[in-house]
This record gives structure tokens, C-alpha cells and sequence, in this order.
């Protein structure tokens, strides 16, 4: 399962974290369609901000692993982080048993 927390400070968002896999196994082609699109989901948000935008962001990604913290976003960046979260929370709605969505206060 793919679990997402969303970074939340006085009600904005400020990051986030991606842990893990939507696919079972090697087999498994719907978990692997899941996996990748919130894996391109949250690249573009990610290249948006920091490529787009020019906000600056610790970034650490590795297998299974991708944890954004925007130091100072601005409001488009906020907007951005608020798309992702819409976009994930869709998704997870569909494939409730592969995505878990929370948000960190």
C-alpha cells in the first residue's frame, strides 16, 4: 500500500511524504498503474515548485520513499500542494485498498 502525508502547518500545506508501493507484486498491473501515477503526480508537483515557481525544498527520495518540505511556499505553491492532495484523495477514493491519505498537524 501506498501511504501519503500530507505537511500541514496552521491549516496550509507545506510538504509532503510518499512511502511505499500500490503493487502486490510483479504481477500485479493495476498496483503498478496506481503506483505511477502518484509517483508522476508527485514529480510535477515537485518540478513545479521548484523549476516553475523557484521555491526551495528539502528534497529526499530513494526506493519507496519521496519526502518534500517546501521551507517558505508561497500561495501558488500552497495551491500546488493543494492540487496533489485533491488528485490523491480522488485516486484513493477509486483504490481505497492501495492509497492511504493523512494529513500531519
Amino acid at each position: 500500500m501506498t501511504r501519503v502525508k500530507f505537511l500541514s502547518k496552521d491549516e496550509r500545506l507545506y510538504g509532503f511524504e510518499i512511502l511505499g508501493h500500490s503493487s502486490h507484486d510483479c504481477n500485479d498491473i493495476e498496483g503498478k498503474i496506481v503506483c505511477s501515477a502518484v509517483s508522476s503526480a508527485a514529480y510535477m508537483t515537485v518540478n513545479t515548485i521548484t523549476e516553475i515557481i523557484g521555491d526551495e525544498c528539502e528534497i529526499d527520495v530513494d526506493d519507496a520513499k519521496m519526502y518534500v518540505n517546501v521551507k517558505n511556499p508561497s500561495q501558488k505553491t500552497i495551491a500546488v500542494l493543494d492540487g496533489l492532495k485533491l488528485h490523491l484523495t480522488e485516486l484513493s477514493k477509486q483504490y481505497s485498498k492501495r492509497i492511504k491519505i493523512t494529513t500531519e498537524v
